[in-house]
């Protein structure tokens, strides 16, 4: 039986997903994997073609969760010290005065990430791993949240840079937006700006609900026997069969944590295979290569891993 507070943290939960949905219309599921990884204490990266709704969904998500939201534009000429900030000497102070930049945030939009260089796409490595900067020598604590959306355009665009694998692994999901269907469409041409839009809207959690709700994804149970099929699935992918390489533990312990968030959001305390299967090739697809000869995509080959795995 689930308790009582969980099913009113799900309820609220539901209502999250229902308003963002008014705002990014036609786009549910992954608007819940955009909860359910912000629930999970994770990060995003969002990979599609411009104008799609990807800044949309970022800014809507800040506003219906009264989170403080910084928004910036990666490019060629970006430096680290554009996103951690800068010390300038101060004159009335006879000292030095580190003025934070927009890392600083609850939730960061790292817009078109993969247009800067390596060097500034590193920078976010400690921020997103360690909920922390160091700047001359000084560790200086990220506001919590912190949750870091990445967009990037697809890697056969133009002015665009690979991720490493290193940030690769810092997102714990990666998804695709892709074009709306025609009632969708039609929607957003017959309706006002969306950007107003989200703007009227009111928060549907507090930072401490929010909080409390992330604290509550680690209460829920992972049975054994679902223990076993998760390992089960991280065991193909280190077969050789699948992908050139499998995935590390870390990755494994990210992906019980977004399907621990997904039950807590249907009201369950506890996770199901379900679970796992929904949020696999969003957790796992941008960590693995697969091996030569598939003819598929790693999202593909994780769903074709899946289907040939067997339920303990």
């Amino acid at each position: 039986m689930v308790p009582r507070m969980d099913v009113q943290l799900a309820r609220q939960l539901l209502r999250l997903v229902d308003q963002i949905s008014t705002i990014v219309v036609g786009k549910r599921p992954q608007i819940e994997d955009c909860v359910a990884c912000l629930l999970a204490g994770g990060h995003l990266l969002i990979e599609d073609v411009p104008g799609v709704g990807k800044t949309t969904l970022a800014h809507t998500l800040a506003t219906s969760l009264g989170l403080g939201f910084r928004r910036v534009q990666f490019t060629a000429d970006l430096m680290p010290s554009d996103l951690v900030g800068v010390s300038v000497f101060e004159r009335a102070k006879d000292a030095f005065v580190f003025h934070p930049g927009p890392v600083f945030a609850q939730v960061l939009l790292a817009d078109e990430i993969n247009r800067a260089g390596p060097k500034t796409q590193s920078a976010l490595l400690e921020a997103m791993e360690e909920q922390q900067v160091s700047v001359e020598n000084e560790t200086l604590a990220l506001p919590r949240p912190f949750f870091v959306i990445g967009t990037q355009n697809p890697s056969d665009q133009l002015g665009t840079y690979p991720l490493p694998e290193s940030q690769l692994d810092r997102f714990l999901l990666r998804i695709t937006l892709g074009y709306p269907d025609r009632a969708a469409e039609r929607e957003l041409l017959t309706g006002g700006d969306r950007r107003a839009a989200a703007l009227a809207l009111r928060p549907v959690l507090g930072t401490d609900e929010l909080l409390a709700a992330q604290q509550a994804v680690l209460a829920v149970r992972a049975a054994a026997p679902l223990l076993d099929y998760l390992q089960a699935l991280i065991a193909a992918t280190r077969s050789g069969a699948w992908f050139v390489e499998g995935l590390s533990p870390r990755a494994g312990m990210a992906v019980l944590r977004v399907a621990r968030a997904r039950a807590l959001m249907a009201g369950r305390d506890y996770v199901a295979p379900d679970d796992v299967q929904a949020i696999l090739p969003q957790a796992i697809a941008h960590r693995l290569t697969p091996v030569a000869g598939a003819g598929r995509g790693a999202v593909e080959q994780v769903r074709a891993m899946v289907e040939a795995t067997a339920i303990p």
